[in-house]
């Protein structure tokens, strides 16, 4: 019997940077044995490969070409771009900007639409990002759009990235948080919005386990 991937349940989860959702969405998806999209990993992959091969940020059609010619795999947790492993390389700030910005192009958004949505597969996805709810995954049954002020996120990246062995610096890190919030929420192309039907959870003041069970309830409560 042929399934059709309309019918495959989606819970989208969408937020601006640092507002946990990747984490939320690595544990909801593991309670409920589903799959799951990093949907920021693409754009962050785009973003290293781009660096690599020394395209400029404001190079939207090269930035959109190498998007769509990604050698890249997930497995066991691990990314590996062009057969070597940059797991560590893509969290990396200067390519989480990098990314921030090229993302705002159409052709790069247009070049990676069909490989997020490839990700949608039985039992069930989480998918996590800005506009998972709202142009990727539209008919989501579940969509959630989590936010946290920008202190807690700054607090919560500049914690992530000693954790990693990377240095950080507070005030910077708001500050570029701000900046990309910003360029998220006023870009033409797939705006940084909750998308109609969303619930919105703010998690400034929720640990991960108590996000990951509101996120869990609603669910439930859907009938699912």
């Amino acid at each position: 019997m042929t399934i059709n991937t309309q019918d495959v349940p989606v819970i989208a989860i969408d937020g601006p940077t640092a507002s946990g959702k990747g984490t939320v969405a690595q544990r909801v998806a593991q309670h409920l044995g589903w799959a799951v999209l990093d949907s920021g990993a693409l754009y962050r992959l785009t973003a290293l490969a781009c660096m690599q091969n020394g395209v400029a940020d404001s190079d939207e059609a090269e930035a959109a070409r190498i998007a769509a010619g990604l050698d890249v795999q997930f497995h066991n947790g691990a990314i590996w771009l062009g057969g070597h492993d940059v797991t560590a390389a893509i969290r990396e700030e200067p390519v989480g900007v990098f990314a921030s910005r090229i993302a705002a192009f159409g052709m790069v958004r247009q070049a990676l639409l069909e490989r997020q949505r490839a990700f949608r597969r039985l039992p069930g996805l989480v998918a996590d990002g800005r506009d998972m709810g709202t142009v990727v995954f539209p008919n989501a049954p579940l969509k959630i759009f989590l936010v946290a002020d920008v202190a807690a996120r700054a607090e919560r990246r500049c914690k992530q990235l000693k954790e990693k062995g990377f240095s950080a610096n507070l005030s910077s890190l708001m500050e570029d948080l701000q900046a990309r919030d910003e360029r998220d929420r006023t870009r033409s192309n797939a705006p940084l919005v909750p998308a109609p039907d969303a619930i919105i959870i703010d998690s400034s003041n929720l640990t991960i386990e108590e996000t990951v069970n509101a996120v869990l309830d609603h669910w439930s409560k859907i009938g699912a």
